[in-house]
């Protein structure tokens, strides 16, 4: 994968997790990932509770690592490489954050 792309896609999740978390849960911690990828190095500092955190981090493992050098859509991966649990936790953090920025981009569009 490209560094532009994994940049894309970590700040997406990193994104959308933040939002999941500040909307659902209570108990948010400074949280700061340091990640490393293809030689360069970059930080992440977001407010998360423990099990945010938790499956943030497995999600930026699964970039780190994917196979591909054209990164499809995971959910259209020939080779899914998340675990069930994860799947399902990252699928309703994407759900959730997806239709609450449309919905805010939405509504900005007729404030104008």
């Amino acid at each position: 994968m490209t560094l532009e792309k994994f940049t894309k896609e970590t700040d997406t999740l990193s994104k959308f997790t933040s939002i999941y978390c500040n909307d659902k849960h209570t108990n948010q911690k400074e949280c700061n990932f340091i990640l490393n990828y293809k030689g360069k190095e970059f930080q992440k500092n977001l407010q998360l509770c423990d099990e945010c955190r938790d499956i943030l981090r497995y999600g930026i493992e699964r970039l780190e690592e994917c196979p591909h050098e054209e990164k499809p859509k995971c959910r259209k991966c020939p080779n899914p490489c998340y675990e069930k649990y994860y799947w399902k936790k990252i699928a309703k953090i994407m759900r959730y954050s997806g239709m609450k920025l449309g919905l805010l981009k939405i509504r900005s569009f007729f404030k104008k």
